[in-house]
Order: structure tokens, then sequence, then C-alpha cells
């Protein structure tokens, strides 16, 4: 096992843990990626009704960056009106443990929170 993910002298962006977070830094890419996840397909204005905060444009650009990292696979179907389905591609589901264990810290670490306020 690796001492540190970010070694001594190493740019931050020039490390596997940069990289990471350069594909899921925003305030809604994890947010996204869960949702995908949990449902498998969403059209556009599920994942904004989903997801409640996020405006139109956001949520555009959120998913254009995603499916350009390789994590979000965009369906357009040929019809009128136009159908466009989202999903995790085999990269984006490859992230899931990584989401499952920040879920599963957080629910043990919620409670020490709560003691600290």
């Amino acid at each position: 096992m690796r001492e540190t993910c970010v070694p001594t002298g190493v740019a931050l962006k020039d490390t596997g843990f940069g990289h990471t977070l350069s594909l899921v830094n925003g305030k809604y890419k994890m947010v996204i990626l869960y949702w995908l996840a949990e449902n498998k397909v969403m059209r556009h204005n599920e994942l904004k009704r989903s997801i409640g905060t996020i405006s139109f444009k956001t949520l555009s650009v959120m998913l254009k960056e995603l499916e350009e990292d390789g994590l979000v696979i965009r369906q357009e179907y040929p019809q009128i009106p136009p159908k466009v389905e989202y999903s995790l591609s085999e990269r984006g589901q490859s992230l899931m443990p990584l989401l499952n264990m920040m879920c599963n810290w957080g629910e043990a670490n919620m409670a020490a929170l709560e003691h600290v306020k």
C-alpha cells in the first residue's frame, strides 16, 4: 500500500487523487451520478426534479462535462419531440463503490457531528 496518494513534490492535479477530484468536482456532479446510479436511465427533466435546486442550464453543463469525461452516456432518440436519456457509462459505474463508501462514512459520522454542535 502507498504511503500517500499525493507524494511530496508532485502537483495534486498530476495524481490519481487529483484526477478523480477533477471528474467529480462541482456542487452537483456526484448528486447527478447518484441519481443515475439509483434509476439507471433518466431524462433531463427527471434529473432536474430529483435534484430540485439545480437550474436547467447548470444541469445541462454538468451532464455535458460528465459525458465528455466518459462517466455518463447520452442517448438521443430521433423522434418528435426529441427524447434524450442519460445513464452511467461503465466508467461512471466504477465510481459507485467510492460514492457508497462516502455514504457509509457519512452515516457513521453524522452522530459525531451532532455532538460537536
